[in-house]
């Protein structure tokens, strides 16, 4: 296995990191955790040398089956992470109970990484109003943190201010890949998160398996007729291109299958800082060239518009959009979110818009976005809600 270096910290994490969001799931439609696959594969990742776990409040089920595969010696194997889910925080109190939830799912008496979950402007805005910045300095006194850090799903000025915001971040985990390089912090923000001394942990390597699968006969051959086509997978380059960037500390996978894992931890002991040449690199260029011509909101996920009145997150809502397009060529890309559309959460909801515009006076894009939300709509088949105000705007 391939370790590399971890920020301010003297310990060398291995490149790849298994991210527990997406562990299998049991077919007999309970929807839970297959248990069983679950710690296979955890554990066949930690034999192979794999040292950074990284799961979450809220993904479900994940804590309590790590806290079960990690038994028998296992948990001293590796280093946890897990996240504070900022969102259901009104006190320290709430703060407290979750914490105390994580380390009885998690069969531990502490968590080597914390990070505040999913930081945007209005969250890190709730971190500094609540005290929570205190209150996991004093975990990490009392010994039940190791080190503090934050995700991240907004623009590289939101990066800044949180970075320079506060001295002690040990590591801020970022989405990145070829296709997001201007998304979100984008390389921007990877180049000024590694300059002030962070250690960097990319979540999304592969797009949620976009990046593994290539779309459309189009990118397809565009990917076998490259410098690569026949000694690689295009999983395999999409980790490698990560891994030659010196800035990251460890690339985090979230893997369903035995078969993923294996093929990942073969693709991190391969790995190494400038591992892909001049040709390699162009042709990530020209795949992410292909990949963008079919998306259809040309969003770049600034965050401006989360100044929206309802609370919808605009820059979400068409992240999912564009990846349903890039998908699939016809309306079939939006019949699995037509079915699980009626249970996402409030601010995804696109009926919910008012058309008040306030979104379209801060776009950095000058898009029209009130335009875009009603064809999101109508794509998704979904009605504006009766109770929805009328325009601020008219």
């Amino acid at each position: 296995m391939e370790y590399r270096a971890f920020g301010p910290l003297g310990w060398r994490p291995s490149a790849l990191g298994f991210g527990c969001m997406r562990f299998p799931r049991r077919t007999d439609g309970s929807g839970e955790i297959d248990a069983a696959a679950a710690t296979e594969m955890l554990r066949y990742a930690i034999d192979q040398g794999v040292n950074y776990l990284d799961t979450a409040h809220v993904y479900p089920g994940s804590e309590q089956v790590m806290g079960e595969a990690l038994a028998g010696g296992y948990r001293e194997k590796v280093r946890l992470a897990t996240k504070l889910p900022v969102w259901d925080v009104k006190t320290t109190a709430d703060a407290d109970r979750i914490f105390t939830e994580q380390l009885v799912r998690l069969q531990t008496g502490h968590i080597d990484f914390y990070l505040f979950h999913g930081l945007h402007e209005q969250r890190w805005a709730r971190v500094k109003e609540l005290g929570l910045l205190g209150w996991a300095e004093r975990k990490v006194a009392e010994g039940l943190i190791g080190h503090i850090g934050f995700s991240f799903h907004a623009s590289p000025r939101a990066l800044k201010d949180i970075i320079d915001g506060y001295d002690g971040w040990t590591l801020c985990q970022v989405q990145y890949n070829y296709l997001d390089t201007t998304n979100q912090a984008g390389t921007e923000g990877l180049e000024y998160a590694h300059g002030k001394g962070l250690a960097i942990v990319i979540m999304e390597p592969l797009r949620g398996g976009l990046l593994a699968t290539p779309p459309s006969d189009e990118i397809k051959a565009l990917f076998e007729a490259g410098p690569v086509g026949q000694e690689r997978t295009p999983a395999d380059l999409a980790l490698q291109w990560l891994w030659s960037r010196p800035e990251v500390s460890l690339v985090l996978s979230g893997m369903s299958t035995l078969e993923q894992v294996v093929e990942n931890v073969a693709s991190a002991e391969r790995s190494k800082v400038g591992l892909l040449g001049p040709e390699e690199l162009r042709l990530c260029e020209r795949l992410a060239e292909a990949y963008r011509s079919r998306t259809a909101v040309p969003c770049t996920f600034c965050g401006y518009c989360r100044v929206c009145p309802e609370g919808l997150d605009l820059p979400r809502v068409f992240g999912i959009y564009n990846d349903a397009c890039i998908r699939l060529p016809d309306r079939s890309r939006f019949e699995r979110i037509a079915k699980i559309y009626p249970n996402w959460p409030a601010e995804m909801r696109v009926e919910r818009c008012t058309e008040c515009g306030a979104c379209e006076e801060v776009c950095s894009q000058r898009m029209p976005v009130r335009e875009y939300v009603k064809k999101v709509a109508a794509d998704y088949g979904v009605a504006k809600e009766e109770s929805a105000k009328p325009s601020a705007t008219g």
